[in-house]
């Protein structure tokens, strides 16, 4: 509770007792007075008396009135209070789920990021494994060539290395049948 509750609180306690001790005031004047007359019939208040008995209480009646309009005041500042003490306790457990909601999400995403990763990880090792592939095949193909040049080399003929095809592939226009008919 703020110092304005606790001082707010205060003084209603200590207007009530005021008006309680008023109260009490009033009571034992007036069964005074009933005592007075009931016991003396004869016994008439001086007029002067009288008046100011009735001043006293008129003033005791304004201070009562004053008094009531100040409690209902701090009253009603107190249910104001209690309502933005409300709105703002709501308030901060609205803040308090959604805090926890988004610490409960920051703890979820390296998990959620590794996943992803490791998805788009896998496309990428198959295709380095494809090149890979690939590469071994050229590599392979590179020393066959290097080695027939190199054998080539050696022979030191003028003739081509010209791959061979099978017959049925070439037909009867082969390169053989060719150049059997175009000797010089």
């Amino acid at each position: 509770m703020t110092q304005a509750g606790v001082n707010t609180q205060s003084e209603i306690a200590r207007l009530r007792e005021e008006l309680a001790m008023r109260d009490q005031l009033v009571q034992q004047l007036s069964q005074e007075l009933f005592r007075l007359v009931k016991g003396n019939q004869d016994f008439m208040p001086a007029p002067e008396l009288s008046a100011q008995h009735q001043q006293e209480m008129q003033s005791l009646r304004e201070q009562l009135r004053k008094q009531e309009q100040q409690v209902a005041f701090y009253q009603e500042q107190i249910e104001t209070q209690s309502e933005e003490t409300y709105q703002l306790r709501q308030t901060t457990q609205e803040l308090t789920d959604r805090t926890r909601m988004l610490e409960q999400v920051v703890q979820e995403l390296p998990r959620v990021y590794k996943e992803k990763f490791a998805e788009r990880m896998s496309a990428v090792k198959d295709r380095v494994a494809k090149i890979q592939q690939e590469n071994r095949q050229l590599q392979a193909e590179l020393q066959s060539t290097s080695y027939r040049l190199a054998v080539r080399s050696r022979r030191g003929s003028d003739h081509l290395d010209l791959p061979t095809f099978p017959s049925e592939m070439l037909g009867t226009n082969s390169m053989a049948s060719f150049a059997k008919t175009h000797k010089p």
